[in-house]
């Protein structure tokens, strides 16, 4: 059996791998095209953990783990042919779709940029189902991970997937709205409905996972060697929130929350994160749900002031001395909104939260005080700002 990981070099792809590849004697490959690695430095910033290169890894992950199921392949999933050859040779029975530009900022820059998210995105994904049709493979599991952030910003409780929906004294359930506030979160909305789509018309079993923004630096398996660490970004484009507020803790540079800072949004560790890729994964095909399943994968809805404050505590207990200051939100959100968002259907999965918020931003403090001089290096880049190329 081939248990097949794109996006294997990314942020969450490279930790969900390992603990994949450390769950089963299962062959599992890894394919990307690095394009990550260069978005990252088209904007000028740079990863704060030093990212070892793809072989350095599995050579790693050989020595340290005793992984010798683990391999990888370079390639675009944006090409057709690329996708042929790749299903035709490996014949996956299991597809957990981790890769696609993952940045809302990045889409937003300009129209050259968005195109070129919505493209390789979609183009990506659509690929992959048609090719597992084409391929005669629809008894693969095709795992995706799109975003909470298809959801919008609705003022009720959340569901884990779809929504009723009333007119004229009728009701009926369907799929929710692709509510996305970027022309990324767009593109996740699109293949929540391309996914259904394949579903429907050629019968592969799908799980859509609704990934929260994702915190930290270690998972378990990445903490042994350094050639094991993932990336972390921590500039405007691509470094989230908490990454950033972490970041510039540790630059000494204010924690900047844009606005009132009291809307919340949806977090997940890493840890958390990639249990739950692991376990969907590897469920076996008589106890996976039926047909198409829509899991939240979050553990938690935090304010962003909420998060400063926390980063200025536990920041304390590593002798930084962490100042949160407000600046005028550049973006077009409502900074009040209490999201809620139901997680039963992952939280049922993972067993419950493993690792708390307090916990997770210890744990980044942890890795980036090792890094700080990167950090201090690239601080220009915490703010929204001209591109390196311009």
């Amino acid at each position: 059996m081939t248990i097949l990981i794109t996006g294997g070099d990314g942020y969450v792809g490279w930790p969900a791998a390992l603990r994949i590849a450390d769950r089963t004697d299962d062959r599992v490959l890894l394919v990307d095209n690095f394009a990550r690695r260069e978005w990252v430095e088209d904007v000028g910033a740079t990863s704060a953990t030093p990212v070892a290169s793809i072989d350095e890894r599995l050579d790693a992950a050989r020595e340290v783990h005793g992984l010798t199921n683990l391999s990888f392949v370079e390639g675009d999933l944006a090409e057709k042919a690329f996708v042929d050859e790749l299903l035709t040779v490996h014949e996956p029975e299991v597809v957990v779709h981790t890769a696609a530009q993952p940045s809302a900022p990045y889409s937003q820059i300009n129209g050259e940029r968005a195109n070129y998210t919505q493209h390789n995105n979609l183009q990506a994904t659509r690929n992959l189902l048609w090719g597992l049709e084409e391929h005669d493979l629809t008894d693969t599991h095709f795992v995706e991970t799109t975003t909470t952030g298809v959801y919008g910003a609705p003022e009720f409780p959340i569901p884990e997937g779809g929504a009723a929906m009333e007119n004229q004294g009728e009701r009926d359930d369907v799929p929710f709205p692709n509510m996305g506030g970027s022309w990324y979160h767009a593109t996740k909305g699109f293949d929540a409905q391309n996914m259904r789509l394949a579903h429907t018309q050629f019968d592969i079993p799908i799980s859509d996972v609704r990934t929260a923004i994702v915190y930290g630096t270690e998972t378990e398996e990445t903490r042994e060697d350094d050639r094991l660490k993932t990336r972390f970004d921590f500039d405007y484009y691509f470094g989230t929130v908490t990454h950033r507020f972490c970041a510039q803790a540790v630059a000494g540079y204010p924690v900047t929350v844009y606005g009132k800072g009291e809307q919340r949004k949806p977090f997940i560790s890493l840890e958390d994160a990639v249990e739950g890729l692991a376990e969907v994964a590897l469920t076996d095909p008589d106890e996976r749900p039926e047909g198409l399943t829509v899991y939240n994968q979050v553990t938690r809805a935090i304010s962003i002031v909420e998060i400063a404050e926390t980063i200025a505590d536990v920041g304390s207990e590593y002798d930084l001395d962490v100042d949160v200051e407000h600046f005028e939100n550049p973006r077009d959100e409502d900074e009040t909104h209490k999201m809620e968002i139901e997680n039963d259907r992952y939280a049922d999965l993972i067993g419950g939260q493993s690792q708390s918020f307090e916990d997770g931003v210890g744990d980044i403090f942890g890795t980036l005080t090792r890094y700080a001089d990167t950090i201090e290096a690239h601080e220009d880049r915490f703010l929204p700002g001209v591109l390196s190329e311009d």
